[in-house]
């Protein structure tokens, strides 16, 4: 075998045209670039829009670092696919150290305006059922391991990891982001959630009905002041509660016949009980889920989370007395102002605050799928702009399913996409069968031509699905 000449008209990313084409019907790069305005004294070259775009296209094409700029910058072939040709590391560097803190909420907004423009796209019923609800705001943090010692706004967290933790408000049935800031492995959630769930509200589209949103968190977030906050938006919420020990004292008087099966969940039952601390909404209520587990399934670590969850008088237990008991039961509790009225409302109330890990898979496209696994600079400016280069990637994913997904029922039920089993295809997923896929790019009588191989229909599908929508 004998390596011939490189070949300037070959790629390794010809699906990144179907990105473009998506950046390009939701008009993402101009939004950005005129809801944060000018980010330079001259308005020359590269504006947020691009720097955040080019910062996504990178990530999504498999970039990990903040010079892999550079690589992409290199695949000649490639430039003429990507939604922002010729961003260069050092560029990008030094235009996000330019943003303002209130530039970065304007960030939001864009984000906002894009995903009103996603739902005029939709078909009528698919828009209408996403914005009739329940619509569904969910906040997170997650910590993001840092080397070096010369890192701004970073911070060793409870496991002794120099960290930033990005703080981050999703639309979970879209998984697209509203609102995120960067903090450091220190920070408290509970002490600028309120503020975050404020913006995230004012980031859903104007035509969703307030009355069906639903605010869904976690016990690190176990706090009065996020539940009136809330309250007074007129929004519905459900907030994990820490196990302390008016909780315990509660299961005595919850009889057993007011045990009910949770759905999808073996041996998992769900309770009510008329509880809600100091400080919160009057129409707060306590829903209880106990899941029996068998012996085996319990960890003699008294750190694991499954122990955690026994009653305290099991747990002091040695294992062969634990062993021995006819019952052995692990409880959650959360707090909420949504309809627990029926045994019926609170199984489905249990069943939709159960599947809080969408945030979770955001965060893990976001990391595992984009490049938000680690920060790359020392500036703090420059890592958030990376920050929200993974989470636009991961919105982008989001939106090629709402857009580009086959839907059943009419238009109005779950859409099937191009993941595994049809499902919403992580980033991952994404770039192994759409955007990671060799192509050559011909110009020819001022026409572009893109040649795929043999048998890949995948980016002709989706560039043809995108091309029947209507241009900005």
């Amino acid at each position: 075998m004998r390596v011939g000449a490189p070949d300037p008209s070959l790629t390794g990313n010809a699906g990144m045209a179907a990105i473009t084409e998506l950046c390009d019907r939701l008009d993402v790069v101009a939004t950005l670039n005129r809801r944060v305005g000018p980010i330079k004294a001259r308005e020359r070259g590269h504006g947020a829009g691009q720097l955040l775009v080019g910062l996504a296209a990178a990530q999504l094409a498999g970039q990990d670092f903040l010079v892999g700029l550079d690589r992409h910058r290199a695949d000649a072939a490639g430039q003429a696919l990507t939604p922002v040709p010729g961003l260069a590391s050092t560029t990008a560097a030094g235009l996000a150290r330019r943003f303002d803190d209130a530039q970065w909420r304007a960030v939001e907004s864009g984000i906002d305006e894009i995903n009103e423009r996603m739902l005029e796209l939709l078909p009528a019923p698919r828009a209408a059922a996403l914005c009739s609800g329940p619509v569904t705001v969910d906040l997170d943090t997650t910590d993001v391991e840092v080397y070096g010692r010369h890192k701004e706004g970073v911070a060793y967290n409870y496991q002794g990891q120099r960290a930033g933790r990005p703080h981050v408000a999703i639309w979970a049935e879209t998984e697209t982001a509203l609102a995120a800031d960067l903090g450091c492995g220190l920070d408290d959630p509970r002490s600028t959630a309120s503020e975050l769930l404020g913006r995230a509200l004012a980031g859903l589209p104007a035509r969703i009905d307030r009355a069906r949103v639903r605010l869904r968190v976690d016990a690190g977030y176990f706090a009065a002041k996020l539940a009136r906050a809330a309250h007074t938006e007129g929004i519905g919420f459900a907030i994990g509660a820490k196990r302390v020990a008016p909780l315990w004292r509660l299961l005595d008087g919850i009889a057993e016949h007011a045990w009910h099966d949770a759905k999808d969940m073996d041996n998992a039952q769900v309770a009510v009980a008329d509880y809600a601390p100091a400080d919160w909404p009057p129409d707060t209520r306590l829903l209880i889920r106990r899941v029996r587990l068998e012996p085996d399934q319990i960890s003699t670590d008294p750190r694991s989370r499954r122990r955690r969850t026994l009653h305290p008088d099991q747990r002091t237990l040695p294992m062969d007395e634990i062993a021995d008991l006819d019952a052995i039961h692990g409880y959650s509790f959360l707090l909420t102002n949504l309809d627990v009225s029926t045994p019926e409302r609170a199984v489905t109330v249990e069943h939709w605050y159960r599947h809080r890990t969408t945030v979770e898979n955001v965060f893990r496209d976001s990391k595992h799928g984009a490049a938000l696994r680690h920060l790359p600079s020392g500036y703090h400016q420059v890592n958030t702009a990376w920050m929200w280069g993974a989470l636009i990637a991961a919105s982008i994913a989001g939106w090629c399913h709402q857009l580009t997904a086959v839907r059943t029922d009419d238009d109005t039920g779950i859409a099937a996409g191009h993941g595994v089993d049809g499902g919403k295809a992580m980033i991952a997923t994404l770039r192994h069968r759409l955007i990671a896929v060799p192509g050559r790019v011909i110009h020819h009588a001022r026409t572009l031509t893109l040649r795929l191989p043999p048998d890949h229909d995948l980016i002709p599908i989706i560039l043809a699905r995108l091309r029947a929508l209507p241009a900005p």
